[in-house]
C-alpha cells in the first residue's frame, strides 16, 4: 500500500481573493462547477469555509465509486483542505495571485492506494483520471469567475 497523488493546475481569471471565496462557497459555487462526475450533492453543515460539512459520490470510472463526507479546513489564506471522513482521501486547494485579475489554483488529492497489482493500477491509472476530473471542476470554475 502506498500513497498516491493526483495534481493539476490552472490559470483563472479573477482575483485571488474572488477564486478564494467561490472555491469556499459550498451553497452556491461549488454544486454549480462539479461536473458530471459528482452526484447526491448535498451541504450536511455550514456551508461557507471552514468547519462546512459536503456530502457527494464521486464517480470516477464506470467502476470507481466514492461516498464522501467532507470535512472542510481554511488553514491559512488562500488554502482550502478537503479530508473525507470515510476515507484517506485529502484534497487541498491553493489559490496563489498572478496580478490583480489572474490566479493560479492548484488542486493536489492524495490517499493512501490498495497494494499489489491493484494498487500499481490505481497508481498509474487514478491520478489521470482525477486530473480530468479537477480540470474540468476548474474550467467551471473559470467560466463562472470571468462571465
Amino acid at each position: 500500500m502506498g500513497q498516491v497523488t493526483a495534481r493539476t493546475q490552472a490559470t483563472i481569471g479573477a482575483p485571488a481573493e474572488r477564486v478564494t471565496a467561490a472555491l469556499s462557497d459550498y451553497e452556491t459555487v461549488r454544486p454549480a462547477i462539479l461536473t458530471e462526475n459528482y452526484r447526491d450533492y448535498r451541504v450536511e453543515a455550514g456551508g461557507q469555509g471552514a468547519g462546512s460539512r459536503v456530502h457527494w459520490t464521486l464517480q470516477a470510472t464506470k467502476k470507481r465509486v466514492r461516498d464522501q463526507l467532507i470535512e472542510v479546513g481554511v488553514p491559512a489564506e488562500g488554502r482550502i483542505v478537503e479530508k473525507d471522513a470515510n476515507s484517506s482521501m485529502v484534497t487541498t486547494w491553493t489559490v496563489t495571485p498572478q496580478g490583480a485579475d489572474t490566479s493560479v489554483v492548484t488542486v493536489e488529492t492524495t490517499w493512501n492506494g490498495a497494494g499489489g497489482i491493484g494498487g500499481f493500477f490505481e497508481r498509474t491509472l487514478a491520478p489521470k483520471g482525477l486530473q480530468r476530473i479537477h480540470d474540468g471542476v476548474l474550467a467551471n470554475l473559470n467560466g463562472r469567475l470571468r462571465g
